[in-house]
């Protein structure tokens, strides 16, 4: 497993109508380092949203599509999810504020 600190687990926040319906109850996505594990993502957000407490974290490893351009088949990269679950009294992350 490589060296991942803290600043790299967290790649960025997914922003679909799902996720959004979700932060109603305090729950966020994201998508994360392929090799991060639920420990590492827990400390990430707590460490880099001041004031967050994460009660518990979901994680889903994403397969790549299979894509097809003119006669080459390929696939697309293959990326992990976070649905990260912040516990009553711990504040909401500011990230998400203006959307």
């Amino acid at each position: 497993m490589a060296n991942i600190q803290y600043y790299d687990v967290i790649i960025k926040p997914v922003i679909t109508e799902k996720s959004m319906a979700d932060m109603a109850t305090k729950k966020y996505t994201f998508l994360v380092h392929p090799e991060a594990n639920k420990i590492m993502i827990k400390e990430a957000v707590e460490k880099m949203f001041e004031g967050t407490k994460v009660a518990k974290v979901n994680t889903m490893n994403m397969i790549g599509k299979k894509k097809r351009r003119g006669n080459v088949i390929g696939t697309t990269a293959k990326t992990k999810k976070a649905i990260v679950q912040l516990t009553e009294e711990s504040k909401d992350i500011e990230l998400f504020e203006g959307l």
